[in-house]
This record gives C-alpha cells, sequence and structure tokens, in this order.
C-alpha cells in the first residue's frame, strides 16, 4: 500500500472509532481518496449529494436529530464555500460536522493552478477548530498524527457546546487510493475521551436560592433546547419555585408525556396587550436555551430591564440579545433544575402570581384555537391541525420567517411525542428542505412546513429523497411571496413593495416534484388538507402538498386574533380579576 492510502485509511478508521457513522459525501476529483477509503469503511454510512450546498444543510439535518456528528467531505475550490451557509446555522445552532475538505498540495497554492482557492481558516470564527493537515507519509508517526486529527476533531465537535470543525486535507497526485487490499486494522489505537457535565457546589446553589426565595414574581423562559432530561426537570423547578414557563415551540416542553401544568404557550399573543406587558411585570427571569422566537418576549424583556436575568447555560456563552443579563450559570441545565428544585421545595413555595399566569393563558388559547373556524386557507390553521393530525412520535421541522412564528402562535401543548426542529442558528430560509431530508433520515415519519420562497431556495435539496428513497411529507404554504414583509413597516411603502419584497414569483411547484418523482397534491379545503396528510403517512415517497394562501388573508387573520386577545387581556385586567 502506498503513504497515501495508509495515512488516509488511519484517518478514517479513528473517525469511526471515535463514533463517526454518517458520512455525507459531494463529489469532485481532489477528494478521491477520502471518499473511496470512507466508503470500503464497514462501519460508517455515505450519503452522496452533488450540490454542496444541499449536502452539507443534509448532514446538518442529521446531525441535528441524532445529536451525534456528522463528517462532511468535497474537493477543492468553491465546493469548500457551498458548504459555508450550513456551516455558520451549525456554528450558532449547536449542531456537530466534522468538515472534511480536500485541497491542492502546498506547491500549487496561491500559483494560478485550477480548483485551488485560498482554503486556510476557509469558515474564520464559525468552527471550533481548524487545521491543516500535513501531507501524506506512511511513518508511524504520521499515522499517529492522523489519527489523532481525527480523534480531535470529533471531541471538539461533540463537546459542549456542540459545533462544526474544520480538517483542510492537501493531497499530491495519484489520487487513487490501493483499496483491494485491507485498509483498516482492529489493533489501531482508538483514543478515548470521557465527559462529564458541569454542575454547582451546594453553596452556590444556596447562594442563588437566597436570592430567589423571597420571590413571588419569576418566569421560567426555555428557547430550543435539546437536553435529554431537560423537560422533567425545568418541570419540577418550575413548580418547586412556582413560577411558569414560558415555552418556545422548540423548547420541547410543549409535546410529550412529562407534566404541563406550568407551560405557557400563548404569551407571544399576551405579551402584544400593552396592558399585560406592564401589569405582569417579573421581577426575576430564568432563561435556558436560545432567545425565543417570539419579539414580543423580547420586547417585555427589554421593557423589565429592573428583573434579575439569570441564564442557564452549560457552554457559558452570553447569549443575550436584551442585553439585560445580571447572572450567568455555567452549569448542567438538567442537574441545576433538580439542585435547585430540590432546594425550593424545602421551603414548601405557593404562588398566585403563576395561576394568573394560567388563567390568561387558557383565555388567549380560546381565542386563538378560534383560527380553526377560518374556512379560507390560512396558515396558521395549518399548524392547529397537525397538532391534531400528527401521530405520536412524529418529527415537526418549521421553515423560518412566518412558518416558525405561526408555530410559536397556533401549536399548542399535547401529550404526544412530537419534537419540532428548526434552522434557527443563524434564521436564513436556504438549506431548509435538505435539513428536513437530512432529518428524516433519522426521524419517521417527519412533516416540513415551509414557504414558498424557501421551498424554492433549496428545490435542488429534493435529490435526496429520489436518490435515498426518503419518507418525508413536505407542505409548502404558498402566499406567491414574501408573507412575512407584509407584517412589517416596509408594506406601507406600496411603490417599491411587491417588486423588493413581495417577490411574487408565479411558480408551479408541481412539475418540479414530478421531476424528483415525489407525490404532489393542491389542497383548497381543510378536508382536502386532512385527507392528503393521512394519504401522505401511509405513502412511502416524497410527498409534497401545497396550500395556496393569500397574503393580505393572512394579515388581516393574524391581526384580528392578536387584536381580540389583547381586548380579552384588558377586559379581564380592568374587571381587576387578576394582578
Amino acid at each position: 500500500m502506498n503513504d497515501m492510502t495508509v495515512y488516509v485509511a488511519a484517518f478514517v478508521e479513528q473517525l469511526a472509532h471515535m463514533g463517526i457513522q454518517q458520512v455525507v459525501v459531494s463529489p469532485g476529483s481532489r477528494s478521491t481518496p477520502l471518499a473511496m477509503i470512507m466508503a470500503e469503511h464497514p462501519a460508517l454510512n455515505i450519503h452522496v449529494h452533488i450540490d454542496e450546498r444541499s449536502a452539507a444543510f443534509f448532514a446538518l439535518g442529521i446531525a441535528k436529530v441524532s445529536g451525534k456528528p456528522v463528517a462532511l467531505v468535497c474537493t477543492s475550490g468553491t465546493a469548500v464555500a457551498n458548504y459555508y451557509p450550513a456551516i455558520v446555522e451549525a456554528y450558532y445552532a449547536r449542531v456537530p460536522l466534522v468538515v472534511v475538505t480536500a485541497d491542492r498540495p502546498h506547491e500549487l497554492r496561491d500559483v494560478g493552478a485550477p480548483q485551488a482557492i485560498d482554503q486556510l481558516h476557509m469558515y474564520g470564527s464559525y468552527v471550533k477548530w481548524f487545521v491543516d493537515m500535513a501531507l501524506p507519509e506512511g511513518s508511524e508517526q504520521m499515522i499517529r498524527y492522523a489519527e489523532m486529527v481525527a480523534a480531535r476533531a470529533v471531541c471538539v465537535a461533540s463537546s459542549v457546546p456542540k459545533g462544526p470543525v474544520h480538517i483542510n486535507v492537501p493531497l499530491r497526485e495519484p489520487l487513487v487510493p490501493k483499496i483491494n487490499e485491507p485498509l483498516f486494522s482492529s489493533s489501531s489505537s482508538a483514543r478515548a475521551v470521557y465527559k462529564g457535565s458541569k454542575h454547582l457546589s451546594e453553596d452556590m446553589i444556596d447562594e442563588l436560592y437566597e436570592q430567589l426565595h423571597n420571590v413571588e414574581k419569576g418566569v421560567i423562559v426555555c428557547g430550543d433546547l435539546h437536553v435529554e432530561g431537560f423537560s422533567e426537570a425545568v418541570v419540577q423547578l418550575a413548580e418547586a419555585l412556582q413560577y411558569p414557563i414560558l415555552a418556545d415551540p422548540l423548547s420541547s416542553l410543549r409535546t410529550g408525556v412529562h407534566e404541563k401544568r406550568f407551560i405557557i404557550e400563548s404569551y407571544d399573543a399576551m405579551l402584544k396587550c400593552e396592558s399585560f406587558m406592564k401589569r405582569f411585570a417579573p421581577d426575576v427571569v430564568i432563561r435556558f436555551g436560545a432567545m425565543p422566537v417570539s419579539k414580543s418576549l423580547y420586547v417585555w424583556l427589554q421593557h423589565h430591564k429592573q428583573a434579575k436575568q439569570i441564564v442557564v447555560d452549560e457552554a457559558a456563552q452570553w447569549r443575550d440579545p436584551t442585553l439585560s443579563l445580571h447572572t450567568l450559570v455555567e452549569a448542567n441545565e438538567v442537574q441545576f433544575c433538580y439542585q435547585l428544585a430540590e432546594r425550593a421545595f424545602a421551603a414548601n413555595r405557593s404562588s398566585q402570581w403563576v395561576n394568573e399566569w394560567k388563567k390568561m393563558n387558557e383565555q388567549a388559547k380560546r381565542i386563538l384555537l378560534q383560527a380553526k373556524e377560518e374556512e379560507a386557507m390560512f396558515e396558521g390553521r395549518v399548524f392547529i391541525e397537525l397538532c391534531e393530525l400528527l401521530p405520536d412520535g412524529a418529527t415537526l421541522f418549521v421553515g423560518n420567517s412566518m412558518p416558525i412564528r405561526d408555530a410559536d402562535t397556533f401549536f399548542m401543548s399535547s401529550n404526544k411525542r412530537i419534537r419540532l426542529l428548526a434552522n434557527r442558528g443563524a434564521n436564513g430560509i436556504d438549506g431548509v428542505v435538505s435539513s428536513a431530508l437530512g432529518a428524516s433520515y433519522v426521524a419517521q415519519p417527519l412533516v416540513l412546513v415551509i414557504g414558498d420562497l424557501s421551498f424554492y431556495h433549496d428545490v435542488n435539496g429534493l435529490l435526496a429523497a429520489k436518490l435515498q428513497k426518503l419518507h418525508a411529507t413536505i407542505i409548502v404554504l404558498n402566499n406567491n411571496g414574501g408573507g412575512i414583509f407584509s407584517f412589517l413597516p416596509q408594506v406601507n411603502e406600496r411603490k417599491h413593495f411587491e417588486r423588493l419584497f413581495g417577490t411574487p414569483t408565479h411558480l408551479s411547484f408541481h412539475h418540479v416534484v414530478d421531476m424528483y418523482d415525489g407525490h404532489y397534491e393542491k389542497v383548497e379545503t381543510w378536508e382536502h388538507f386532512r385527507q392528503a396528510l393521512t394519504n401522505a403517512f401511509s405513502r412511502e415517497t416524497l410527498n409534497v402538498i401545497e396550500v395556496p394562501s393569500s397574503r393580505e388573508y393572512n394579515v388581516k387573520i393574524h391581526q384580528k386574533l392578536w387584536k381580540d386577545v389583547s381586548q380579552e387581556m384588558c377586559n379581564l385586567l380592568n374587571k381587576g380579576e387578576w394582578a
């Protein structure tokens, strides 16, 4: 075997030893030895994706659901640049990726060689670690070096906070490895990594509780966070402290078998009422996870900067766009909840405050669920229907812009185990189809709800469903343009609005779905929608259900519901029943 084959085989073997199971390969010449040797490894499952941007988002989707690092492999040149959007998303969303990019050898860099660009630190600060590997050699020292790089990469990617790492691999011709001989040795030195979690001492817990024990008006805010056991732990903390939980749809708290007595889902609509926002002023806010989707919540927190904000994050990252953080707790979220709950339970607390939140939430929910009476195809009603129609164990992937906001408003609590996912790291509309299809490889059944512009952005991603025979259902909310802009001040600038922001495309998606061997259905009634979704679950293929809607009608119904909720909040407050 030549030196290059031995070197790359040692690198690949160590990736597998460290737990890499899924590899997404974008075909190319310079990456030949990496791709071929990975394809030979019995423990690695290879996914081939031609479009690098789609490939990277597909890998991100697999890693998001599994929580395990996924390897990405591509050739040199602009292929490397096409991974960039997904790597940015992975960094901010804390998704583990091991990005392996082939490169020209050092003597062919910066001399005008074809398909050679500067790949060093290509992703800047958006990766947790970067290494430009040494050229392949077959010596024992260099084999150990290749193994060490692979082991370190997987370790860094999967450590708190999880995220992407970048390994740049220069390779000289000839590029075809010797795969007819044994490549992998069972005696290869596998690295072992033991990881613990951060927790607070009992003295620290006592000190924190001293700041809370006389505070009745506290809230727990939970954003996007997927940590095993967190739902049960934070509910126990809420019960101990008698604080309501303002639960973002991506928090994993609205669905599942855990107790939901303290879950407040309709806070976004409630906080649009100025009287409610002022009267329900918190003295302390305990935050977990990313900042929630709700702008109303953000404004509320900004309005009450006197409240003591405690952010709990094992990664110790200062995720506080309100700039109101008072205390950062660097501890495992689950352990923190149980420790503080145990301390608080001993005090036998009671609170009228949390009961007031619950009652107001029930009134807001009652009004918002009236959207189910809308006979026209109102986009918000899609999520009310999905809450009822999705089976236990389903995964709901939600697109950005309006879909995730409608999920926040209309997807209420359920005892069904439904996991909600979205690309909320950088909040972009690109790559969502590919991410959802990657997620569908791991999680079944999966439904994606996406806007027409975001769907158009990533129609290339549908090829994965065809080639890998993936089963997924995509609901396209087609309002012929950028629906979210109709809620923003730009809508009042009628002269340029449609051209610059509304951006109608007048596309028919039927033909593109046919091209990828999917099943397409356009629904005009809710009965048709329910039937189409039910049929899609039994059809082992790609399903696309198009829901036509009107941007103007969508805005009208949203504003009416928000106004009705605000009016109800004001009526109750004016009666002096609560707060």
